[in-house]
């Protein structure tokens, strides 16, 4: 067939003559006149034909992946959201590390003052409520930021309506009802003292006295710590945080939602800075140490 179809094309362009005969001869003959040189164009039209039908299907269907890759401008598109994405992840993991931090130096009895949150505090408040007083030796000349009133207790629900926390997110928790009761009835052994490191109040009582939250929140921390023995935190609304420690015996987890008076542990005498059953009560607002006796009774 090779051989025939050169012969036609190398032959001189006139009309050739092709006989078509059965191989055993039997049935009539059969004539066709050929033209070579439209044999070529036929062949080469297929041809063409065949090359832009390949061209649509790689170009015009998914197959066009296999052979030239993805569309540069979906890479383009995916790498962009990606960085946003990062950015957001970076941005939430820095407030999250501040949140912490935060929570830790609250829990463990530190504080880093160098982070407190200067949004919530009003210039001139501390000041012209609080004489000046000498910083103690070892400590920041920031803590008088934590003497009080560090926020005015008459001034609590004026403030909340005019920065607008009445959102939303804050409708899953009640906000906290000042004044309000105290975790445990004893009797105050030490109060707060912030000059000398002491961001709350000791309650003395008999090892094994509920100790019930202060208010709707849920618990952000339960557990040992070297100076406070067994400690149990809770966050409530509008940024309050209240912090419970030298229990005997903790009765709530972290992520636990609890109701204003619950009992979330068992008073104690753990850990070591402790010199007899009591409840070692703290309360902080956005990273600020407030004294009990302003928002509790009977203290």
């Amino acid at each position: 067939m090779t051989s025939f179809l050169l012969d036609l094309v190398k032959g001189p362009p006139e009309p050739r003559t092709v006989i078509v005969v059965d191989e055993n001869g039997v049935g009539n003959p059969q004539q066709y006149v050929v033209r070579p040189r439209h044999l070529v164009w036929l062949v080469a039209g297929a041809a063409c034909a065949l090359a832009l039908a390949l061209v649509a299907v790689v170009f015009l269907t998914p197959v066009r992946a296999l052979f030239v890759g993805p569309d540069p401008e979906v890479f383009r598109a995916a790498a962009q959201q990606n960085a946003v994405r990062a950015a957001a992840l970076e941005d939430s993991l820095a407030l999250q590390n501040e949140y912490l931090t935060r929570l830790r130096y609250a829990i463990v009895g530190e504080l880093d003052t160098t982070a407190a949150d200067e949004a919530d505090t009003e210039p001139g408040v501390l000041a012209a409520e609080a004489p000046p007083l000498e910083v103690p030796a070892g400590r920041s000349a920031d803590w008088a930021d934590h003497q009080q009133p560090a926020l005015a207790l008459g001034r609590l629900a004026a403030d909340r309506r005019a920065r607008g926390e009445d959102r939303v997110v804050e409708a899953y928790l009640a906000s906290l009802q000042f004044p309000a009761l105290p975790p445990v009835q004893g009797f105050t052994a030490r109060g707060f003292d912030a000059a000398r490191g002491h961001y709350g109040v000791d309650e003395a009582v008999a090892e094994g006295t509920p100790v019930r939250a202060i208010g709707d929140g849920y618990v952000v921390s339960a557990d040992w710590t070297n100076d406070g023995g067994y400690v149990i935190a809770v966050q409530h609304a509008d940024g309050y945080l209240s912090v419970y420690k030298h229990n005997s015996r903790l009765l709530k987890t972290v992520g636990d939602r609890v109701r204003s008076r619950e009992a979330i542990a068992l008073s104690g005498n753990t850990g070591e800075i402790t010199t007899g059953p009591h409840l070692h009560f703290e309360l902080w607002r956005n990273g600020l140490a407030q004294d009990p006796r302003l928002y509790l009774v009977g203290l």
